[in-house]
């Protein structure tokens, strides 16, 4: 059985051919610049293997279904393909930002279900569109094929009231829904699930705080296996200090803005997503970059790290208080799972709370999931990469098979 994973955005489709049955990869690939003049279709058809073949397509791609069509153009085609047919895709798995308060997992898609999302635009308006494309163009091409709705939200739905209210005016909450949400949802999930594999223990037995650091930065505490706080907020903008989004600031930052510096809402709002965070602090938000910078010795890029990391240290304290016993912190994405100083910096000081790292495995390059605490450390400490096209496949297929 082989299911397709597709990520729409605004002017891109990441997908994945996954065989269900070993979870191998059979071709991942990218549609860049739909809309644009040159479109770009990248492809690789068995990432990893002896097998592994790349192909590149060039040409215009106006809209989602022309790329849509291109990839199952090239998946199918007979001499360089990994499928006969569009009848061999057993199920189609779909990365939805934002499901609001509708959604508790992941869901069979209909007509109800595409309403409620096109309800839920007004919270991710530049996300929820473009997932709505996707949907709309795989149902076309795939008319016979079960499509499955996999919410970024839908993991943190189990937060409490105390948890995921802001201290404003009750209303705005039972009108406009404003409220933490939370996302990464579902590269939390999964790494609670191999942490709780790793652990041997069941997922409902364990406590973890899993940190979730890329280019978007998040934080979640577990209880029990269940999200219970979650670092995000509203929108993917709160909490922790991310590539070129500023994290936690003060509200009042707009209303000083405005007045000091002549900013409108929308000129402050691309400021805080696009300018801001690593890049705001030190024009550079490739922690790579960073890292070769503050061995140049360049203070700001030894600032920016500072700041990133002690953000972390803090959310990771507020974390252990929340949940009071810790089994694990688990590190995931790409610099949390590649980056052994942004690691170490995030946990100095912890060594009184029971997190003592081990620096030597902490500094071991490795692909694999692996523990990096001390042998004297109470609270377990482990790196695990994130696979967020395999669980969405998973929650397809159990959607699917229920």
């Amino acid at each position: 059985m082989k299911f397709l994973v597709i990520n729409s955005g605004s002017s891109s489709i990441k997908y994945q051919v996954i065989e269900m049955e070993t979870e191998a990869v059979l071709a991942a690939g990218l549609v860049e610049r739909i809309g644009e003049n040159s479109g770009l279709l990248k492809n690789t058809f068995c990432p990893g293997t002896s097998n592994e073949r790349e192909y590149r397509v060039e040409q215009a791609i106006p809209d989602h279904q022309s790329g849509m069509l291109l990839v199952i153009e090239l998946l199918t085609d007979r001499d360089k393909g990994i499928i006969r047919d569009a009848s061999e895709i057993g199920a189609i798995g779909h990365r939805v930002v934002h499901g609001g308060e509708d959604f508790r997992g992941s869901m069979r898609i209909t007509p109800e279900v595409i309403e409620a999302l096109e309800k839920n635009i007004p919270l991710a308006p530049l996300h929820n569109p473009a997932n709505l494309d996707g949907i709309r163009v795989a149902m076309k091409i795939f008319p016979s094929v079960p499509q499955v709705a996999v919410f970024d939200t839908a993991f943190h739905q189990t937060m409490p009231p105390h948890a995921f209210l802001y201290a404003i005016p009750y209303e705005l909450y039972e009108k406009n829904r404003v409220r933490r949400y939370g996302f990464h949802g579902t590269s939390h999930r999964f790494v609670a699930g191999e942490c709780a594999r790793l652990l041997s223990k069941p997922l409902t037995a364990c406590n973890l705080i899993t940190v979730h650091l890329g280019n978007g930065c998040s934080m979640t505490a577990i209880n029990n296996g269940i999200s219970v706080d979650t670092s995000l907020g509203m929108t993917p903008v709160e909490g922790l200090v991310m590539g070129t989004r500023s994290g936690d600031v003060d509200p009042a930052l707009h209303l000083f803005l405005k007045h000091n510096k002549g900013m409108d809402l929308e000129t402050i709002d691309a400021l805080l997503n696009k300018e801001s965070g690593l890049k705001g602090l030190c024009g550079m938000n490739d922690m790579r970059d960073i890292h070769k910078a503050i061995a140049q010795g360049n203070e700001r890029a030894a600032l920016a790290l500072a700041v990133q990391t002690y953000r972390n240290r803090k959310y990771i304290g507020a974390y252990m208080a929340v949940l009071g016993r810790v089994d694990a912190i688990v590190f995931t994405a790409g610099i949390g799972e590649n980056d052994s100083i942004v690691r170490a910096e995030s946990l100095k000081g912890l060594e009184y709370f029971g997190v003592c790292l081990d620096l030597e495995k902490n500094s071991a390059h490795s692909r694999e999931a692996r523990c990096i605490s001390g042998e004297n450390s109470k609270v377990r400490i482990y790196v695990i990469p994130t696979n967020e096209e395999l669980a969405i496949a998973r929650e397809a297929a159990a959607v699917v098979s229920a």
